[in-house]
């Protein structure tokens, strides 16, 4: 089982992932050893972006600056309940060929994270074929590591 106090927590800009990021950092603070990785996937375009005249290095930097945002802001939340800027991370990246769930797992994988954290967000069937439901995937594939699904 990889590392417990090692936290990646998959957030978007949703009210239920600032729940998250406030219950890892009232989890973690009294934590000598810990690290928590903030990060946000994104879909790649949909299929008709290209045929619209969309342009790849535009929408990544698009969606990139919008979730910078709320990732900052996340990190300034962690640091305002004592977490050390050291201790944080933040990673945003695009789902590419794959499900967001299915990105979040590989990196929790690669990252060793011990706990994956996300907030529960009511997503339509449609939404959950096509991107995947991040917390129905942890529930599904937490075997070596723990979820927490912030309600």
């Amino acid at each position: 089982m990889d590392d417990w106090q090692r936290f990646l927590i998959a957030m978007d800009k949703s009210e239920t992932s600032r729940r998250a990021v406030r219950y890892v950092g009232n989890m973690a603070c009294g934590l000598a050893e810990k690290h928590i990785h903030l990060l946000h996937v994104y879909p790649e375009p949909p299929p008709d972006f290209y045929i619209k005249g969309g342009q790849l290095d535009r929408y990544q930097m698009l969606k990139d600056e919008r979730a910078g945002l709320f990732l900052q802001d996340a990190a300034i939340i962690l640091e305002g309940m004592g977490i050390s800027g050291r201790d944080i991370s933040q990673r945003i990246c695009m789902a590419e060929g794959k499900t967001i769930s299915q990105m979040v797992l590989d990196i929790r994988r690669e990252g060793g994270f011990g706990t994956v954290v996300t907030g529960k967000r009511g997503v339509s069937k449609a939404e959950e074929f096509l991107f995947g439901s991040i917390s129905n995937a942890l529930a599904r594939h937490a075997r070596d590591f723990t979820a927490w699904i912030v309600g």
